[in-house]
Parts: C-alpha cells; sequence; structure tokens
C-alpha cells in the first residue's frame, strides 16, 4: 500500500505553529468590550496584562512547566485568568470541584499531585484541614482576605512576561469525572485539544439559525461552574471572540437574573434545574427575559420546559457531551417553524467529530474527535474508555434521518422490563409535559417477576394539583394510543420537594433507585 506523500521542501527559518492555548487571546487585544466580575471591569488589554503578571507571579514563586495547580473558586476573571495563565507556563491547571466532600477532594487534589493551591477564602477551612497531608508546597488566598495573596501576586508580576513555544500535546487541564459511584476519575486535555475544540464550537455556534447563535457583538455568561469541563468550553471561545464577559461568582437565581438585565447578557448554558429556577422567578416577577440563547446540558432537555423557556423570552436548545468529550460534541438546533422538539434532541456533530451508533452494544453512541481524552489515570478504565478504538459514552442513542443525534437513555438507565425496553427519558418528558409538574425522574428497580419495573418521582409545579392517580391515568392513555409501551406504567410515582442532585447539578439516580427500591413492597423487590 502507498503512502501519503509527506512535505519535504521547508524553508529553513519556517516556523512551526504550535496550537497553544495562548493563540487564543484576541490579537490586538480589543478595547470596546470587557470583561465584569466582582463588581469589577476589566478591558480586554487589561485582562491580557493580569494574565503575563499572574503568570510571571507564578514563576516566581516557584510553579514551573510540568507543575500542577490547582484553583478553587466561584465563577470569576481570576477563574478565567488561571484558564490561560497557567497553561500558558506550560503547568497544569487543575480546576477543582468544590461541591464535591471533603475526601473527594482531598483525593482529587492528591492523585493530580498538585503543588500549589489557589483558593477563594471561602475555602479556607477547607484548605486548612487539607493542605498539611498532600504535601502542597505553595497556597495563595483571594476574596475577601484582609491580604489578598492572588491580587498581590498579580501586582508583583512582569507585565512583559514572555511566553515560550512548547509542544502543543503538552497537558494544559485536568479535572476529574463526577460519577454516582466508586471515586473521581482523572481525565486529561492538552493544548491542541483544547485549541481544537475552540474552534470548532466557535465556528457551529456561529453558523446556528439567528436567535440560536452567538456573535462578537452578544454578552456572555456562564452559568455552569468553571470547574466542570472547561464550562464547556465556552469561556476560551468568548475569549477568542472578544466577547463582552459577565462572571456571576455564585448562582442565585436573582443574582443571575439581576446581572442578565444590567449588563444584557444574551448568551448563557446552564444544567435543566437552573432554566427551572430562572423560569419560576421569571414568572414571578412577571419579566421577559428575551433576547437569551440558553445551550442546556448535563442532562436531557424535556420539551415542556424549552416551551416553558420560550414563554419567558429564553430559546433553549440541547448540547451533548461529556467529562471525557472536553465537552462539547453535539449541538441542537431549529428551523424557523419547526416545534421545540427539534431542540431538544442532542442535535448535530461539530466540525471533526465522527459519530457512530454500535448495535453491538446495544445503541451505544460511540465517537471520534480530535479532542477526547485520551484516558483516564487508571490503564483498564481507559482501555474500556476506548475500547475498539473509539470513545464509548454509555448513552444508547438514535441518528435521525436529518443527521441529528437523539439520546434514548444511559445505558445504565435503560429499564427492561416484560421482554420490552423503556426508556427513562422517554417517560420523564410525557411526565413533565403534564400541568403541574415541575421536574420528574424514573429509574427501575428489580422485579422477580418482570426483571425491572419502572418508578417516578416528581416534582410539583405551578398549576393544577397532580395526583399519583391523574398521572397514572395521563401515562395509561399514552399506552393505549400506542405512544408508549403499556410496560412503561410506573408501579409507584412518588412526590417529593426536590430530587436529589451530583455536585455537578445531574439527577443523582443511583440515590433514587435506592429510594424507590426501600420503598418498594418485598413482594416487588
Amino acid at each position: 500500500m502507498t503512502q501519503p506523500r509527506l512535505l519535504e521542501t521547508v524553508a529553513a527559518e519556517a516556523y512551526r505553529y504550535p496550537l497553544l492555548i495562548r493563540r487564543l487571546l484576541p490579537q490586538p487585544q480589543t478595547t470596546d468590550t470587557e470583561i465584569v466580575s466582582d463588581g469589577r471591569r476589566f478591558s480586554y488589554a487589561a485582562f491580557v496584562e493580569r494574565v503575563h503578571r499572574l503568570a510571571s507571579g507564578l514563576a516566581q514563586h516557584g510553579v514551573q512547566a510540568g507543575d500542577t495547580v490547582a484553583v478553587m473558586d466561584w465563577d470569576s476573571h481570576r477563574y478565567l485568568e488561571c484558564y490561560f495563565a497557567i497553561p500558558m507556563l506550560g503547568a497544569i491547571l487543575q480546576t477543582v470541584n468544590v461541591r464535591l466532600a471533603p475526601a473527594a477532594i482531598g483525593f482529587t487534589l492528591r492523585q493530580s499531585g498538585a503543588s500549589t493551591l489557589l483558593y477563594h477564602d471561602d475555602f479556607k477551612a477547607l484548605a486548612a484541614a487539607l493542605v498539611p497531608a498532600l504535601g502542597i508546597e505553595r497556597t495563595v488566598t483571594f476574596g475577601g482576605t484582609a491580604t489578598d495573596g492572588f491580587e498581590a501576586l498579580v501586582e508583583a508580576g512582569d507585565r512583559d512576561f514572555a511566553f515560550a513555544d512548547f509542544d502543543e500535546n503538552a497537558i494544559a487541564t485536568t479535572f476529574h469525572t463526577t460519577g454516582t459511584t466508586g471515586d473521581p476519575k482523572q481525565v486529561f486535555f492538552s493544548h491542541r485539544q483544547l485549541v481544537l475544540h475552540t474552534l470548532a464550537a466557535a465556528a457551529t455556534i456561529a453558523n446556528q439559525p439567528v436567535g440560536q447563535n452567538v456573535m462578537r457583538t452578544d454578552v456572555y455568561m456562564p452559568m455552569t461552574p468553571m470547574f466542570h469541563v472547561h464550562a464547556w468550553g465556552l469561556p476560551y471561545v468568548a475569549t477568542m471572540l472578544g466577547m463582552k464577559q459577565v462572571y456571576p461568582g455564585r448562582y442565585d437565581p436573582a443574582t443571575l437574573l439581576a446581572l442578565k438585565r444590567k449588563e444584557g447578557v444574551t448568551y448563557s448554558h446552564c444544567v435543566p434545574t437552573i432554566l427551572r429556577m430562572l423560569i419560576d422567578v421569571a414568572r414571578k416577577d412577571a419579566v421577559d427575559l428575551a433576547p437569551w440563547t440558553m445551550m442546556i446540558g448535563g442532562s436531557a432537555l424535556p420539551e415542556a420546559l424549552a416551551q416553558e423557556a420560550e414563554d419567558v423570552g429564553i430559546i433553549a436548545l440541547s448540547g451533548y457531551g461529556m467529562s471525557e468529550t472536553g465537552p462539547v460534541v453535539t449541538l441542537a438546533r431549529s428551523k424557523p417553524g419547526e416545534p421545540v422538539e427539534a431542540r431538544c434532541r442532542a442535535g448535530f456533530p461539530l466540525p471533526l467529530v465522527d459519530i457512530a451508533v454500535d448495535h453491538a452494544c446495544g445503541g451505544e453512541l460511540t465517537l471520534r474527535a480530535p479532542w477526547l481524552t485520551q484516558g483516564y489515570s487508571g490503564q483498564d478504565a481507559s482501555n474500556a474508555l476506548w475500547d475498539g478504538g473509539r470513545l464509548h459514552t454509555g448513552d444508547i442513542a438514535e441518528i435521525d434521518a436529518d443527521g441529528a443525534v437523539r439520546i434514548v437513555d444511559r445505558l445504565k438507565d435503560v429499564i427492561k422490563t416484560g421482554g420490552e425496553w423503556v426508556s427513562s427519558l422517554e417517560l420523564e418528558s410525557l411526565l413533565m409535559a403534564e400541568d403541574g409538574v415541575a421536574e420528574a425522574a424514573v429509574v427501575g428497580i428489580p422485579d422477580a417477576r418482570w426483571s425491572e419495573r419502572p418508578v417516578a418521582f416528581v416534582v410539583r409545579g405551578a398549576g393544577p394539583a397532580v395526583t399519583e392517580g391523574s398521572l397514572r391515568q395521563a401515562v395509561s392513555a399514552r399506552a393505549q394510543t400506542g405512544a408508549i409501551s403499556r410496560y412503561a406504567i410506573p408501579d409507584a410515582i412518588h412526590f417529593c420537594e426536590a430530587l436529589p442532585r451530583t455536585s455537578v447539578g445531574k439527577v443523582d439516580k443511583k440515590a433514587l433507585r435506592e429510594t424507590a427500591i426501600a420503598s418498594a413492597s418485598p413482594a416487588t423487590a
């Protein structure tokens, strides 16, 4: 077999341009947009200067290429500066999930080998308890302390600090996945991977239909934590495009809506739980939130929730990805006049993403793309993740006639009952379409006769008071029309004040499954 022809003639002085994170800084620095955070405003020129100073200050304190610098903070300009300054030094940025239990946080810091910890004063007690046993050499505090070590670090740094080039495959960031069982798994991303993800995400979002897209004139505010999968990679996109950026700190619906109004926010991303809270506040205050485009991820976007969002001026559309994918690999869109259903699918692949449904694995969605993590810190788990040379997502999917991905369910959440497969996501969407239901989650529990049986958990919302009988009747009516299997009618429907959540806002189905089993009758269990 003949081989592709390689470039042979290269100029002696030709420069091989490594894809490093610093290439994402806008050049020249824009002056007509700003970054808003903690009541402060920074021009892009000031932001870039602070990145140089921060890197210089860290270097003066002994941080070297290859070191891991961990950060514990709320969404802020500081975090954005760390997104750039730390990897640009050749060091590794570890974004610490501050919502994990203290023991789990200690595990992630230990496994990453962090030698430096930058932390908000809100985590002072936690840091004091963890640092002595972890061998962390340097700590820097900020926010609320009498002496802000972070600002001192920046002020002492050199504004003209020069960054050297290095291999684009060097690790830039690391963080830990947040499953509901076992220890968190550590994933890694290189400079090259993050740059390519940024370019593909920007190209996709910018080319969405009007009202679902983003332009440089939009105002961006993240509402997924910056410690979680690079805030879905959107801060890198917003910075590269020179957009106005607003960082809200801790998430509070009233604060988010106040910043929306004051700063003119038009593009955000969040999990369905945050969207639900924003809708409820908007309805209570009778405010129209348009224009506001919202990418929704973390879990499925129910059609009923997308419609409620549209009613208060928010255009919600699904994005799909996971910690291992860096994260965004697909994004939904709809044509003018199309129902919201089109925007609730996982959507269309980003450029450079190769998708396939592996029917040998029960219809599992598998991927290839240049920015997917190459593995976990453990070799066995890495091999399973990349079995056959494709990344296994653990999601059952279908590809519609127009090429859009539709997630049917998680492999571990699909319910096998009466010899049929029942999608928990489909049943949840059906329940949430009923007036008076704010949220719903469905799990399967063991059953001696049927293998598994579905059990639903429902959070009541505004509207008529729903009961177990009324919801069961609604599901039964859909079963009679053939829209769903008769085996999908839940054995029990439990009402609760709120659904349990993981540290990144996903519904904790493991906890619900344990509750459902404990509540089941001996005959059922």
